[in-house]
């Protein structure tokens, strides 16, 4: 294996370690009990690969390594009998997410790309790795996806994904690629979380809402 081989599939298990946390904090939450954790956990971590996976036509990548699934399930394990000790669990749940996101984003771009998927594709797919797994765990969980709400957190994986295919693209060494697509994804979730950004919401005009109305009316 490759030195990058090496450094992808080490990334690989260290995205799915953080989104098994932060899908295992969720259910800590909602006062799970272990094998709920283990569930929540585990579509926390593959939801968003096996999406990718079925669109590229391929089996889920998460399947030929039973090592990964063993991992995610200790780690729910693990924080089943330690999140008591954390106070505010809304906090590490977040930089845990936002960490398993930089790190799905390229992955997912470098696999669709891998796959023979086009540019603009490998740059949705990447956002599909590291969007629908939080998407999942949050639906299950009966939340509302972080995708869904005006926090800027899918744009942080779309542009992370966009620098590394257009780096790929130009060129640039897939190392080089890589830590910069998963830094500048990071770095946008971070600043938004520190700085509370968001995106503009819907607002009707004058504030009204709009009934709801039958066809033809």
């Amino acid at each position: 294996m490759s030195g990058l081989g090496l450094l992808l599939e080490v990334l690989n298990w260290a995205g799915s370690a953080a989104f098994a946390i932060s899908g295992a904090l969720v259910a800590s939450r909602k006062q799970l009990d272990p094998v709920g954790f283990i569930l929540i956990a585990a579509t926390t971590a593959f939801g968003g690969g096996t999406v990718r996976d079925v669109l590229l036509g391929r089996t889920a990548a998460w399947l030929g390594t039973p090592g990964l699934a063993l991992m995610v399930a200790l780690l729910a394990l693990a924080v089943f009998f330690t999140a008591h000790r954390v106070e505010r669990r809304f906090v590490p749940l977040l930089w845990a997410d936002a960490v398993g996101m930089a790190l799905f984003a390229v992955l997912g771009a470098e696999a669709a790309l891998g796959a023979g998927a086009s540019p603009w594709a490998a740059i949705l797919l990447g956002m599909i790795t590291a969007t629908f797994g939080g998407a999942l765990r949050d639906v299950i969980c009966g939340e509302l996806p972080l995708i869904l709400r005006k926090e800027i957190y899918a744009t942080a994986a779309a542009a992370g994904a966009a620098l590394f295919v257009a780096l790929t693209l130009a060129g640039t060494d897939r190392a080089l690629a890589v830590c910069a697509g998963m830094g500048a994804a990071f770095l946008i979730r971070a600043a938004a979380l520190r700085r509370s950004w968001s995106l503009p919401t819907y607002k009707s005009r004058a504030g009204r809402d709009y009934p709801d109305q039958r066809p033809g009316e």
